[in-house]
């Protein structure tokens, strides 16, 4: 089985496949100072509900991070608890499709991995729309090619500094209010940060189509996607375990054997 580690700036999502199915998945906030064996513990945790442990039926990790703290920290616990190496998402490791930017190695990756998933189970081109602490727009062309993309603030991010700078706003749920027209300041501000967000999604996606050539398909991903893709009327498919998805293809083309 492998175990595929995605981790973000907020959240940290694991993922446990037998052979290509995607057989159990777990979230846990990311902790920038958390030490090998504080990671060691939890993941032991998540194991042992489904009667797992390190030792046992576990035979490969993947790991894409953008926090390079917790990336060598997940480094050293993989190798001192699993007792082998992770393939981890950084340069060097074969991802299998090509990035035409200026400087490859800036591209976070789990851009990277979406892009991989994305135009493997979708086709290209495509626009992958990742919602989380930021809110990232990669393209693909129909040749499987990630040419970049966008990158703005997230909703939490733009709730938080909304909140932060205004004296009288309180903090909200961000839910689909019951109309575009809040008739409270509660509503409103769920109205201005839900719909605002989609419609910045789905004009971003119209300026990238057209710079792609055509219409792209677009898939959402990330752990506020459930929320606001409801509300667009640009994205075809929502895809929650796309980053997971794609370190296991990684993970695949890093480890086969060679005919």
């Amino acid at each position: 089985m492998l175990l595929a580690i995605d981790v973000g700036n907020t959240e940290t999502d694991l993922g446990l496949f037998q052979g290509d199915r995607l057989s159990w998945t777990w979230r846990m906030a990311t902790g920038r100072r958390r030490t090998p064996d504080e990671l060691a513990l939890l993941f032991g945790g998540f194991l042992a509900q489904q009667g797992l442990s390190f030792s046992r039926e576990i035979s490969g990790v993947a790991i894409a991070s953008v926090v390079p703290d917790q990336t060598q920290a997940l480094r050293e616990m993989v190798r001192d608890y699993f007792h082998f190496p992770p393939v981890v998402v950084e340069p060097g490791v074969k991802t299998g499709i090509p990035i035409l930017l200026d400087n490859p190695k800036e591209v976070g990756a789990d851009r990277i991995v979406n892009a991989l998933a994305a135009f493997a189970k979708y086709g290209g081109p495509c626009v992958v729309v990742d919602v989380g602490t930021a809110t990232t727009y990669d393209a693909v062309t129909e040749r499987g090619e990630f040419v970049g993309g966008a990158i703005a603030p997230g909703l939490q991010v733009a709730a938080e500094g909304l909140f932060s700078a205004t004296a009288r706003f309180t903090r909200v749920e961000i839910v689909q209010p019951r109309a575009v027209i809040g008739r409270s300041t509660v509503e409103a501000l769920q109205s201005g940060l839900l719909y605002g967000t989609a419609s910045e999604i789905d004009g971003m996606v119209e300026r990238i189509q057209k710079e792609l050539g055509g219409d792209a398909i677009v898939v959402a991903t990330g752990g506020l996607a459930g929320v606001v893709v409801p509300a667009c009327h640009s994205v075809d498919h929502h895809d929650p375990f796309l980053t997971l998805e794609g370190l296991r293809l990684i993970f695949e083309k890093n480890t086969a054997r060679d005919e």
